[in-house]
């Protein structure tokens, strides 16, 4: 499979609720996940913890989709855009909205970074 192939894969996966699934396998032990707001998770372990809270904090989930998929095969590099609407356990109702860029290491995820508006 290419890294587009991997990411495509990756985020069928999350849209179709088996994101801790696509996270098993799709994420290195030694993962380096980074915020937009500068924030950083290291290993896999850590990000394991942060992934299972979010998905506590939805009360009902609305739709996803991802609007573009871009790799750069040589250097081991995808670029997702994705959405996902969700009812948050307060009632809040949003739709998120992300680009992450995913630096692979073979089979899995080694660096990924994630670009939105982080709000107030």
């Amino acid at each position: 499979m290419t890294y587009q192939e991997k990411a495509k894969d990756l985020y069928n996966m999350i849209n179709t609720g088996k994101l801790m699934d696509a996270f098993d396998k799709y994420y290195h032990d030694d993962v380096v996940m980074v915020e937009a707001t500068g924030d950083k998770r290291e290993g896999k372990s850590t990000n394991r913890q942060y992934e299972e809270k979010f998905l506590s904090s939805i009360k009902e989930f609305h739709g996803a989709g991802v609007g573009a998929i871009t790799s750069n095969e040589e250097d081991k590099t995808t670029s997702v855009e994705s959405w996902m609407e969700v009812t948050f356990q307060d009632g809040n109702r949003t739709k998120l909205e992300q680009v992450a860029v995913q630096q692979w290491d073979d089979e899995q995820i080694k660096h990924e970074r994630f670009y939105y508006n982080p709000g107030n």
